[in-house]
């Protein structure tokens, strides 16, 4: 396990809330996938790393903001569970929060893949934990 996976972590969802797509990108490993195969709404799907900053910036053109808020950081060998809070603003004023998991999978100080799970005892178990 490793504290620099879980700043790596911090510092992608930290550039994401500035929307600085660079800084995200810089954290992403050439292989970077984001699997939101499991997802609610209409950004279900499977994203390659080159297909990540037209993605986000529709997020963000979406809404009047989008913020992942973390709540922890849960290590597990090379991955770290982030339970999270995504608050969207629209452009209304009206806001919705919806809490989610992120399953962070790093190799040699990159982010390889990103998995969203609806439930935090999904994820804790694709790593071999429990709650």
């Amino acid at each position: 396990m490793s504290q620099g996976n879980v700043a790596i972590a911090r510092a992608f969802l930290d550039a994401y809330n500035r929307e600085d797509f660079d800084a995200v990108l810089n954290h992403a490993a050439p292989d970077f996938v984001l699997d939101f195969s499991r997802a609610l709404g209409p950004y279900r799907g499977v994203y390659q790393r080159h297909e990540i900053r037209d993605f986000l910036q529709e997020l963000n053109a979406t809404f009047e903001s989008v913020r992942f808020e973390p709540q922890d950081f849960i290590e597990a060998d090379d991955c770290v569970v982030v339970p999270l809070t995504i608050q969207f603003e629209g452009r209304e004023g009206i806001t919705v929060k919806a809490d989610t998991t992120n399953l962070w999978k790093f190799r040699d100080g990159a982010v390889v893949r990103v998995v969203l799970y609806q439930e935090l005892d999904e994820a804790l178990e694709a790593v071999g934990l429990s709650e």
